[in-house]
């Protein structure tokens, strides 16, 4: 059966509204913790490791959870409905500010944090993994993919470009331009993602099918599934370059906003609501589409491994560099 243009879009939607969220946490939440929140950033840059350590565990527990859901709607579409509450609740409850103490908000941070990735989790492995179902046709299946890169990019930038203007709007603004108010603007910034994240999922549920019945190979309990994973040698070295890669992206992208606060000159903006770390953040994104153009020709001419690794010698000496600027090089 062919999969229409509106099938086609729902799955793009899916990567939207997770690129949504998780643009907002890797680029704004480490800032939102240490400037609004009120915990210093050891304390919740230690969280963040031990947090996304352990949902790199996660990840492949939920894919066998999925694997072995059988419901009228499939296998892997249930978690997109069932999921799209506690995702937007816990991404609210994430970017909310307690009137703790100091141990209690970090307890808080913790706790919300911790559960919002595993509800990242429960809801984005089985979104990727719809795709395998949605249609047997690898050219359809490639298709597909690309309407999912191209939303997920599209949802990156619409929160990079949204965040500041609706963070000032929410929380007010007094005549020098200082918010008055940055906490609740914050947590109503992160409802109104919520909300559209939330659309776009229950779009995603609605209007998807799956066609593909995977093929059961014998009956391997959960526990076998696991030692399978545990005695596979080429899972664990891509699992530490994964969490490699996540620390290395945290640090990158978790400095950003700081960078322009604090080192290059704040008062240099192009307008009132679009400041240099807005403009930085988005033209990292549309850097990002022009590397994805160029994966498939490089890879097919050197190879998936020496492209990752280059890439990433790459991205590593430019890194670098940004320690030898100085605050007028913008």
């Amino acid at each position: 059966m062919e999969v229409k243009l509106r099938e086609k879009i729902a799955y793009g939607l899916g990567d939207a509204a997770s690129s949504m969220f998780w643009k907002l946490f890797s680029m704004y939440l480490l800032f939102f913790y240490t400037d609004v929140f009120g915990i210093s950033a050891v304390a919740a840059g230690t969280m963040f490791l031990i947090t996304r350590i352990w949902d790199a565990f996660v990840d492949p527990v939920v894919g066998v959870m999925a694997d072995r859901t059988s419901t009228k709607w499939g296998k892997f579409r249930p978690f997109l409905l069932w999921m799209i509450i506690p995702f937007g609740v816990m991404g609210v409850l994430t970017f909310t500010t307690p009137g703790f103490g100091e141990t209690g908000k970090l307890i808080y941070a913790y706790v919300t944090y911790g559960l919002m990735m595993m509800v990242y989790s429960f809801i984005n492995v089985p979104y990727a993994s719809l795709l395998g179902v949605m249609s047997a046709d690898p050219a359809t299946r490639t298709e597909l993919s690309s309407y999912r890169m191209t939303f997920a990019f599209g949802g990156s930038i619409l929160v990079l470009l949204l965040v500041e203007p609706l963070v000032k709007l929410f929380g007010g603004a007094d005549p020098t331009g200082q918010i008055t108010n940055q906490a609740f603007g914050w947590t109503m910034t992160a409802i109104v993602f919520a909300v559209i994240a939330g659309t776009m999922f229950y779009a995603t549920f609605a209007w998807t099918r799956e066609r593909v019945k995977p093929i059961k190979e014998g009956n391997n309990s959960f526990a076998d599934d696991l030692n399978d994973l545990k005695n596979n040698n080429a899972w664990w070295i891509l699992l530490g370059a994964g969490i490699a890669a996540l620390i290395f992206n945290s640090i990158r992208d978790g400095a950003a906003v700081y960078y322009f606060k604090y080192y290059v000159d704040k008062q240099q903006t192009l307008s009132s609501t679009l400041s240099l770390t807005t403009i930085y953040l988005v033209l990292g994104q549309i850097a990002n589409i022009v590397g994805i153009i160029f994966v498939t020709p490089i890879s097919n001419q050197i190879g998936k491994k020496m492209t990752y690794l280059g890439s990433m010698a790459i991205a590593t000496m430019l890194s670098i560099a940004f320690y030898f600027m100085s605050p007028a090089n913008v």
